[in-house]
């Protein structure tokens, strides 16, 4: 089935892929959004652990995601991975860390002769908390803003600023991306506290940080979206691959993929009202309707930055070494091949889906937190 499609529709395939693996990826980050608020939402020590339980369930989706988007990444286009793996390793390093901080403080947070104490690894948790979600924008606003690298005709990548990748932060829009990113992440977290816990304390403080929350996400976001659509941007010949730079870019890639317009508007407005029916009445499920929209946009974005002739990776030092779909994917047989294993995305949602259910069919509750409760406490 798959090695009958031509090597330009198994391109397109795979960066829908990626895209929309990295959109579950953002509606994830709830977890951590909700390390973020650690210290804002508990003020006794039985609310932070119920808390930190709630996520304590569902950090390994995160992790896997994560993971599982960068082997399909590196399987799919190994050429951004070289490039920028290679280059903006310290940007790289920088998010692996702090995920490894977060793995470590779960698995040993409440293990018996914990001889750092439990603050510290709270602490561990707020740091991932608050630099995940801003380094993962900061990195995915270079897709948009570009970076310094070249690449020779051998496909030999060098990255041209002694930074290496952490320059990505000088850039205004790459952290309006990030800044976005990070409360878009803590108002997921706030609507999946709303939902996953039975205290009506904790539900009155989450309900009260989400407008707080919802306003700079605002900003951030419609300044990134404001100055992402009034840009040049990086256009390809498809027959000659010359790179040029195209007025309202990707202006032009929304109004020309129509579908993916929708997808876009139809998310911010999911995003919307998944926020304000929590905040004007006592609703549990805007996570649901906020997390849904949330994938929806970051997918559609995605593909923005990638179809429609786009290089998804521009290069500011050199424009012709700038990536795009064509120039950075595996064969055709690679892709092709790995189309199969694609099949089995489905069931692993499902799978995933089954697993959340389960763990969600009874709500976190103060009496669960008290010491001598059954079943494993974080």
């Amino acid at each position: 089935m798959f090695e009958q499609l031509s090597h330009l529709t198994l391109q397109h395939y795979w960066w829908a892929i990626i895209s929309l693996l990295a959109a579950l990826l953002v509606f994830l980050l709830f977890v951590q959004g909700g390390q973020s608020l650690i210290y804002e939402m508990s003020k006794t020590k039985t609310e932070r652990t119920m808390i930190i339980n709630s996520l304590g369930r569902k950090w390994e989706f995160t992790f896997t995601t994560l993971v599982t988007f960068g082997g399909a990444f590196f399987a799919s286009f190994p050429l951004f991975y070289s490039t920028s793996f290679g280059g903006a390793y310290w940007a790289w390093m920088a998010l692996l860390f702090c995920f490894i901080l977060q793995a470590v403080s779960y698995e040993f947070r409440s293990k018996p002769k914990n001889f750092l104490g439990k603050k510290t690894f709270d602490v561990f948790l707020f740091a991932n908390g608050v630099l995940g979600p801003v380094l993962i924008g900061v990195v995915v606003g270079t897709f948009f803003n570009g970076a310094e690298f070249s690449v020779s005709n051998m496909n030999a990548s060098q990255w041209q600023n002694s930074a290496k990748g952490l320059e990505a932060v000088l850039n205004i829009n790459n952290v309006a991306l990030g800044l976005a990113v990070f409360f878009l992440a803590r108002i997921l977290a706030l609507l999946y506290f709303m939902n996953a816990i039975e205290n009506d304390i904790l539900f009155a403080r989450s309900k009260k940080n989400l407008l707080y929350n919802t306003v700079p996400f605002l900003v951030f976001f419609l300044f990134f979206v404001i100055k992402l659509i009034l840009k040049d941007g990086y256009a390809y010949n498809p027959e000659t691959l010359v790179v040029s730079m195209e007025p309202f870019k990707y202006l032009h890639n929304l109004i020309q993929m129509p579908i993916v317009l929708i997808l876009f508007l139809v998310g911010v407005l999911a995003v919307l009202w998944g926020i304000i029916s929590s905040l004007i009445k006592d609703n549990t499920q805007g996570i649901w309707w906020t997390g849904g929209g949330t994938i929806s946009v970051v997918f559609a974005l995605l593909l923005i930055a990638g179809y429609n002739n786009t290089c998804y990776y521009p290069s500011n030092f050199d424009l012709q070494s700038s990536l795009n779909i064509v120039n950075s994917s595996s064969s055709k047989y690679t892709l092709a091949t790995m189309g199969y294993v694609s099949l089995a995305v489905p069931f692993v949602v499902a799978y995933i889906w089954y697993a959340w259910k389960e763990i969600n069919k009874k709500k976190i509750t103060e009496s669960e937190m008290t010491e001598g409760s059954e079943g494993h406490i974080y």
